[in-house]
């Protein structure tokens, strides 16, 4: 990254930030759109053990995980004010953290999920096939964790063209897995759903061993010294990256729970019902990528503009940004529009949930706008460390206006398990208002 001065110069680099971020959080997402999809047409118990499995998965990976998110501003920042020092012992520290989360998401797992799991009101071999896919995840869980720490350092560095070569590499593999263990193949039994866990830690696996490869042996990343030398943990590091992440990890997972809270509640409508609403809110988790995308370039480059002292010039990246989001969201919202029947087509052979696939795929065009909005503001504030406000908005937005609203819509009117998504829409409705305003606030201090 480097100073621009002119708008045009501005849209560039925001561009070239932005295109690699989008193809890797497209094809880290499509690990999941493939485990979905994939799975959907081995059997629709299948599809549903794997919607709850991935789900409550989600919930708890971006939650938690989601602390180390607060790596991005710190290197962005120190980064801007060329403090290569500091950015060697943050992600060292960074990765000590991982683990340690790492093993707190595996001790969730085992012994709180299937207390989780057993007392939902789903089918037994439902109920089997998401603990089982959990647990094949669970191989995983290590490696995705580092390797989201070496990430965040590349992309904070403004390298985020070799992050997109990685994902992009790794995802024909996480396919190619995925029939092998899914449907049987080269002399390996068929696992169904739980084989597209055993795919994606397999994948996550790979990813590490060459991130760690790239950052011990191609500069720039190797002139940082990382993992050549272990220290001591410094907890007044953990205690930064953890007072600035938690609130961040905390917002990701009101806002991913409340997802997984709705596929929970919505299991009570029957096996059909839990399929068609996870085959919707896969694809529109996908064009959630976009909104994300945005938000993550903001994050790196206000963090890069803060850090050297020019907060004008992140202003004028917010609104771009922004904007960019918007025209983004109607141009998906067309696409869906005109191509829903195929789209719903992609996850499921069975008639039944692709007619209900087809009606929950409406909904999905309303989430665009909200997210357009509230995606890229997160990220911005984040980049200004501005942490604390947006994780009180995602917990009263979501929770306290979302999931009660769905609730009500749900059980008191005709709109049945449809009503869920409707609260889902006002909870993020108000997210991006209330967002809206505090970046405003932030503005004016400028």
């Amino acid at each position: 990254m480097k100073e621009t001065s002119t708008l045009k110069e501005k849209i560039k680099q925001f561009l070239h930030i932005l295109l690699p971020v989008f193809l890797t959080q497209i094809s880290l997402y499509m690990m999941n759109f493939f485990d979905v999809t994939m799975t959907g047409k081995y059997s629709a118990v299948d599809l549903a053990g794997v919607a709850i499995g991935s789900n409550i998965w989600v919930a708890i990976f971006t939650g938690i995980g989601g602390v180390l998110t607060g790596l991005t501003p710190i290197v962005s920042q120190a980064f801007g004010a060329k403090d290569h020092e500091r950015i060697s012992r943050t992600i060292e520290q960074a990765i000590y953290l991982a683990i340690v989360f790492a093993c707190f998401v595996l001790t969730i797992i085992y012994f709180l999920v299937p207390i989780l799991l057993e007392n939902m009101y789903i089918e037994s071999n439902v109920q089997i096939v998401a603990y089982q896919y959990l647990q094949a995840l669970c191989i995983g869980i290590v490696p995705i964790f580092i390797y989201y720490v070496l990430r965040s350092f590349m992309d904070a560095l403004g390298q985020t063209k070799v992050t997109m070569t990685l994902t992009l590499c790794s995802l024909p593999l996480n396919v190619l897995l995925n029939d092998i263990f899914i449907f049987g193949q080269w002399g390996i039994p068929a696992f169904g759903g739980v084989g597209a866990g055993y795919a994606t830690s397999i994948t996550y696996c790979c990813l590490l061993l060459c991130a760690f490869l790239l950052v011990r042996f191609r500069k720039p990343f190797s002139t940082y010294n990382i993992l050549k030398k272990f220290h001591p943990i410094s907890l007044s590091i953990w205690k930064q990256l953890i007072l600035i992440g938690t609130p961040i990890g905390l917002a990701i997972f009101f806002e991913t729970s409340i997802f997984s809270a709705v596929t929970l509640l919505m299991s009570q409508f029957g096996t059909t019902a839990i399929a068609a609403h996870q085959a919707a809110l896969n694809f529109g988790s996908l064009l959630y990528m976009i909104p994300l995308s945005v938000s993550l370039t903001l994050t790196i480059i206000v963090g890069f503009e803060v850090g050297a002292s020019r907060l004008e010039h992140a202003k004028q990246y917010c609104i771009i940004g922004i904007s960019s989001a918007v025209m983004m969201a109607i141009v998906a919202s067309i696409v869906l529009l005109l191509f829903r029947e195929p789209i719903a087509f992609l996850y499921t052979n069975d008639e039944h949930v692709l007619q209900w696939t087809k009606q929950f795929l409406l909904y999905v065009l309303f989430f665009q706008f909200s997210d357009a909005v509230a995606a890229p503001i997160q990220g911005a504030l984040r980049g200004y460390k501005d942490v604390r406000f947006p994780f009180f908005i995602a917990l009263v937005s979501y929770w306290f206006v979302g999931l009660p609203v769905g609730y009500i819509f749900a059980h008191y009117t005709t709109a049945g398990p449809f009503g869920y998504w409707i609260g889902l829409i006002t909870g993020l409705a108000s997210g991006a208002i209330l967002l809206f305003v505090r970046l405003r606030q932030k503005w004016k201090h400028i």
